[in-house]
């Protein structure tokens, strides 16, 4: 049905805070504490590539079948974690996830889930994470059938330009696409 315009006061149901209860995917045990991802519509500890979602705040017993449990998330907010490496001058960089309970500065495929708010101490940082600003929803990755090799700089094709040339500048764009995705969601 098509909706249009209301024409008297329409009662809502909102949910007030920083937590939801997402349905779990079957087989899915999820931990207290863990990265949770999105998978097909369901919550999962995070694996790399998912759609970030939050933390989980209790433990769920993996269910037999999808949805049959769910998992209370937090999905905003300041939290401490393991991030190897970590140093002041990393203040303001993004942080990845590539599973539940791995955290690293590394994009590559790794789900974004947040960014470097202060180093609390030896491989321990304060992360603001937000599961709404952690993507935009799934967008494909380009393939890159280019044959070129990726670089930070595209080189300035002339009038008697290579393929080479052509495949390193198409190579370098589909990479930068690709990171942006990722970083995006």
């Amino acid at each position: 049905p098509i909706m249009a315009q209301l024409t008297a006061n329409t009662a809502r149901t909102f949910e007030l805070g920083d937590k939801t209860d997402l349905p779990v995917k079957a087989s899915a045990a999820i931990y207290q504490g863990s990265a949770v991802g999105i998978t097909s519509g369901y919550a999962r500890q995070l694996a790399a590539g998912d759609r970030f979602a939050g933390f989980a705040e209790y433990g769920c017993a993996a269910p037999s079948a999808d949805g049959g449990a769910s998992v209370r998330v937090r999905r905003i907010g300041l939290v401490v974690l393991t991030i190897a490496s970590i140093a002041v001058t990393d203040i303001g960089k993004p942080v990845y996830a590539s599973d539940g309970d791995t955290f690293s500065l590394t994009q590559s495929t790794n789900s974004h889930i947040g960014r470097v708010v202060r180093v609390v101490g030896t491989n321990l940082a304060l992360v603001a994470f937000d599961a709404d600003a952690s993507g935009f929803g799934a967008v494909t990755e380009l393939t890159d059938s280019s044959g070129g090799t990726a670089a930070d700089t595209i080189a300035a094709i002339g009038g008697t330009y290579s393929q080479a040339e052509v495949r390193n500048a198409v190579a370098s764009l589909a990479a930068k696409v690709n990171a942006i995705l990722r970083q995006i969601g």
